[in-house]
């Protein structure tokens, strides 16, 4: 269950990305949102169960709590949670608002540097997905 659950949570952090980026017009970005939406929905329930489901590994073999992988990696997990929950939806959320008031096809000027603090958000979503994924994996420490 828990790898299952990984999959599903970390995989949408790779997977919205390349949805976002083929809005290139306010119709194509209004179904990247949309699209990226629906990933989101198998992410949140998959996070939430990977975040129960590894507390319950811990609780099963308590030992967990003395490795330093394993410890290191809640932390991670529970730090980027923010960037995930709250301030790449937050600007999900002015791009839609950008898109509602949108003449025509073409993208608003206000579009693309909101896009882009998503896109470095994003990136610092991916690279801990990676850290947790060498953490898990490797269990290096």
């Amino acid at each position: 269950m828990h790898v299952i659950a990984a999959v599903c949570s970390l995989g949408a952090v790779f997977a919205n990305p390349s949805i976002m980026k083929k809005g290139v017009t306010v119709s194509a970005a209004k179904q990247a949102i949309e699209t990226a939406g629906t990933v989101e929905k198998y992410a949140k329930t998959g996070s939430i169960t990977l975040l129960v489901s590894g507390i319950v590994l811990g609780i099963l073999n308590p030992y967990l709590w003395s490795q330093a992988w394993y410890v290191v990696a809640l932390v991670l997990y529970l730090a980027v949670q923010p960037v995930l929950i709250i301030a790449i939806p937050k600007r999900v959320g002015k791009l839609v608002e950008l898109l509602e008031k949108a003449d025509g096809e073409e993208l608003p000027k206000e579009y693309l540097p909101i896009a882009m603090q998503i896109g470095k958000l994003d990136n610092i979503a991916r690279a801990s997905v990676v850290v947790l994924i060498v953490l898990m994996s490797l269990k290096p420490f």
